[in-house]
C-alpha cells in the first residue's frame, strides 16, 4: 500500500492507494497551529476506523504548500508510519519524467497535477485546480511544464465578498436557477458560479490560442463539481487527480 497527502491551505486530503486503486481518501480541514500529535491522533483514528496496519505502507508521498505544517506532518509521518517520506519539491523533480521550469516556485500540488495530468493525456494538456486557488497549470506534449495562471478560488471569492462587504452574507456555492438572482443568495451564486465558468472557458481559449495546440482539459480540486457541469471544456474530471500525482511520483522516487 502506499499513502498519499496533500496539504492545502483549506483541506489536507490523504488517499491509501493500492496498486492504481484509490482504497480510501480522506479531507481533512486545514488547522495550521494543530501540532504533530494532534495530527497523528487523527490519522491513527482513520487508519484504524478502516482496519488498516500503516506499518504495512510501502511509501508515503507528501505535498504541502502550507510551510508551518510540512515539518510537523513530516514529522507525524515519520512518527506513524517508521518511515520518511518523499517530499515533493526542487530535491525531487530532476528524478520524473515531467519538466518544471522554475521549481523553487511552482507549488508542490501542482507539480503533483502536471505528473498525474501528463500520465494520462500522454501529451499537451492544462489541469484547472478549483481550490483555495483557482489554478492553471499548463504542460506540452514534451512533459515540460510551460507555466501556471493563478486566480481566487470559488470559496475565496464568496469568503471575500463576505468578509469585505458591510451586507452581503457568505453562502454555500451551487448552481443558481438562472445566471441572475432575485435574492442576494441567488445573485452571489450566480456571479460566482457563472463568472469563473466565463473565466474558466476563456482562460482555456486564450493559453490555446497561445501555444497554438490542441490541449486536453482536465478539472480536478474540491470545487471542480459546482463548474465542470455548465461548460463543455472539461476533456474529463478528476477529483483525485493530486493523489493520483503524488502516488506515480512516490513510484519515481
Amino acid at each position: 500500500m502506499l499513502l498519499t497527502i496533500d496539504i492545502g491551505n483549506s483541506n489536507i486530503v490523504a488517499g491509501v492507494w493500492k496498486g492504481d486503486t484509490l482504497l480510501y481518501s480522506w479531507r481533512i480541514h486545514t488547522v495550521a497551529k494543530k501540532t504533530e500529535d494532534e495530527y497523528g491522533t487523527l490519522f491513527r483514528a482513520l487508519f484504524q476506523d478502516k482496519g488498516l496496519d500503516p506499518k504495512q505502507l510501502r511509501k508515503i508521498c507528501l505535498s504541502s504548500v502550507v510551510p508551518s505544517l510540512t515539518t510537523p506532518m513530516i514529522t507525524m509521518v515519520e512518527g506513524f508510519t517508521g518511515q520518511s517520506p518523499v517530499v515533493v519539491g526542487p530535491s525531487i523533480y530532476d528524478k520524473l519524467p515531467i519538466h518544471v521550469v522554475n521549481p523553487y516556485e511552482v507549488g508542490a500540488d501542482l507539480v503533483a497535477d502536471a505528473m498525474a495530468a501528463y500520465a494520462k493525456c500522454r501529451g499537451a494538456c492544462v489541469v484547472v485546480d478549483f481550490g483555495t486557488a483557482l489554478t492553471f497549470t499548463i504542460v506540452d506534449a514534451s512533459g515540460t511544464m510551460q507555466g501556471v495562471a493563478i486566480a481566487p478560488g470559488l470559496g475565496t471569492a464568496v469568503n471575500a465578498l463576505s468578509r469585505d462587504t458591510a451586507q452581503l452574507p457568505y453562502v454555500q456555492l451551487a448552481v443558481p436557477p438562472a445566471p441572475y438572482g432575485k435574492n442576494t443568495l441567488h445573485a452571489i451564486q450566480a456571479g460566482v458560479v457563472y463568472g469563473y465558468t466565463g473565466l474558466v472557458e476563456y482562460m482555456i481559449a486564450r493559453i490555446k490560442e497561445d501555444l497554438q495546440v490542441d490541449l486536453q482539459v482536465i478539472a480536478t480540486g474540491g470545487l471542480c463539481d459546482v463548474i465542470a457541469p455548465l461548460t463543455r471544456v472539461f476533456s474529463f474530471v478528476d477529483k483525485d487527480l493530486t493523489l493520483r500525482g503524488l502516488k506515480l511520483i512516490a513510484e519515481h522516487c
